[in-house]
């Protein structure tokens, strides 16, 4: 449904239930890539009910792409613009940042009860808001030390209907689509080179899934990726191309007919790194995982296999950068896991599987 066609969302009828007394936190969580206008409805609706509410923004200190474009400062600035502009009282907002854990549920929920209880300090006054549409709402039973609040707000409005908009440059579209203090903060943020760039590797993204569509049934890629320690640091690339050009990444790539995984981990190695052939990934093999995530490349179903080698310790093998990579160089692990925001799709997360292991 294009914007045009989508009606916009109802603000909900006064109900008995807004007549109770007030909770004292409401807990809302989302992306927010960007708010729209469902969001501030559902947010106007919960300020009924709580006396503040802990906006919880997921996929923070995440790369930009373009389904994360935006940063979670921004979109809390920006979620603040729209709720004061909306005659809320900025005192009645807090927010927590959180990152994703694609493969480690049980540190997503860590971080969320963590950040809100940084506010809560111990109070079991604590309501949860949300809606329960689909599947991607599962997380609302997640909490049941919290009271659910069911929001009554009903739209067909997503991020993804305003991101489709904004990266195809349908700024007139995205105007009926968020409350003006959001599209006051798109218009300016498409003059950046950070638009330029996210709006380049949507265009690439687009192109690359349009090669497959008429494939008689959905692509599944098969990709080998390499984990290599040595002496503290972690082996990486940075990428040369679309899609993440410039982030971080593991040597790895796309499995071809007649290799194994190995062989596939070792070879991209070697060739995106110039790791010198002296150096034997095959006897250094510490682990091996299969990493699934069903949307953990925006370039379509993606499965990696990663293989983590550890070369022990000693003075660092000299590096020569490689096929396509922009540079290949030997980061301090410290360094590596406090910036994922540096990364390439869920590499950070992968990189971090193994060293939690060890």
């Amino acid at each position: 449904m294009s914007s045009s066609d989508a009606p916009a969302a109802a603000a909900p009828a006064p109900s008995q239930s807004s007549a109770r007394r007030k909770r004292t936190f409401g807990v809302y969580i989302g992306r927010f890539e960007p708010p729209h206008a469902a969001h501030l409805l559902v947010m106007l609706e919960a300020l009924q009910s709580v006396q503040k509410l802990i906006v919880v923004i997921g996929s923070a200190r995440a790369a930009r792409n373009p389904k994360n474009p935006f940063t979670a400062e921004e979109r809390q600035e920006v979620i603040t613009a729209m709720l004061l502009e909306a005659g809320i009282a900025r005192a009645r907002l807090l927010f927590v940042h959180v990152r994703d854990y694609y493969y480690n549920e049980a540190l997503w929920l860590s971080e969320v009860q963590r950040g809100v209880q940084h506010f809560t300090r111990g109070s079991t006054d604590v309501a949860l808001i949300g809606h329960v549409k689909d599947e991607s709402s599962y997380y609302l039973r997640s909490f049941p030390a919290w009271e659910f609040i069911p929001s009554h707000v009903v739209s067909p409005l997503s991020a993804t209907d305003v991101r489709r908009a904004y990266f195809e440059g349908h700024l007139d579209d995205v105007r009926g689509m968020v409350p003006p203090a959001v599209h006051a903060f798109l218009e300016r943020f498409h003059a950046t080179p950070e638009y330029a760039e996210l709006r380049a590797e949507y265009d690439h993204l687009r192109e690359y899934r349009a090669a497959w569509a008429d494939a008689p049934f959905p692509p599944v890629f098969v990709t080998a990726d390499a984990v290599v320690t040595r002496s503290g640091h972690v082996l990486l690339v940075r990428r040369g191309g679309m899609p993440g050009r410039g982030r971080l990444a593991m040597p790895g790539g796309f499995l071809e007919p007649a290799e194994t995984l190995l062989d596939c981990a070792v070879r991209k190695t070697h060739e995106e790194t110039g790791l010198g052939a002296g150096v034997d990934l095959r006897a250094a093999v510490r682990g091996n995982a299969v990493f699934d995530y069903p949307e953990r490349s925006l370039r379509g179903r993606t499965v990696t296999h990663a293989f983590n080698f550890d070369l022990g310790i000693g003075q660092l093998p000299l590096l020569q950068g490689g096929s396509d990579a922009a540079e290949a160089l030997w980061l301090p692990l410290g360094d590596a896991m406090a910036h994922p925001e540096l990364f390439f799709e869920d590499h950070h997360a992968i990189i971090e599987h193994f060293l939690m292991r060890g």
